[in-house]
């Protein structure tokens, strides 16, 4: 999907727009991550993902042709450079979020896999072995993906 403009002035615009839409969801998934709701981040996935899309296709294609904004007001091109700022702020604060959320749950299901070969008894076995402790370094957990 790509943006129709018309002219430079509607492209920048639209453009502004966009990126400020993004910007705004983006914001609002930082958040559901950094107060430890990442289901409330998914809510918006569909339209997050979308636009992402097309804010993708327009950059590359402005960045391959300049000219597409050049001819628009220099105050409409002012508000796009200041969106754009907004969303690489906000694109990076949501990288810290996700990558808290990560080490935490990463250091949970770490934990819980300790525990468990913790727990664990002592394999009761025949032979001169069988006082051994048993390897308790594997164990299979089973994860919801959906949490």
């Amino acid at each position: 999907m790509a943006i129709a403009a018309t002219d430079a002035q509607d492209r920048v615009e639209q453009l502004s727009l966009l990126t400020e839409r993004l910007t705004e969801l983006v914001a609002q998934s930082a958040q559901a991550f950094e107060e430890g709701r990442p289901h409330k981040a998914a809510e918006q996935l569909e339209e997050t993902t979308r636009l992402a899309n097309v804010y993708r296709h327009e950059s590359a294609r402005v960045r391959a042709d300049p000219n597409l904004v050049a001819a628009a007001p220099l105050a409409q091109r002012s508000r796009l450079i200041r969106a754009t700022e907004a969303f690489d702020a906000v694109l990076a604060r949501q990288g810290r979020a996700i990558a808290a959320a990560r080490t935490v749950t990463e250091g949970l299901v770490k934990a819980i896999a300790d525990e468990v070969a913790n727990q664990r008894g002592e394999a009761a076995g025949y032979g001169p072995r069988s006082g051994q402790a048993a390897n308790k370094a594997a164990s299979a957990i089973t994860l919801n993906q959906r949490a």
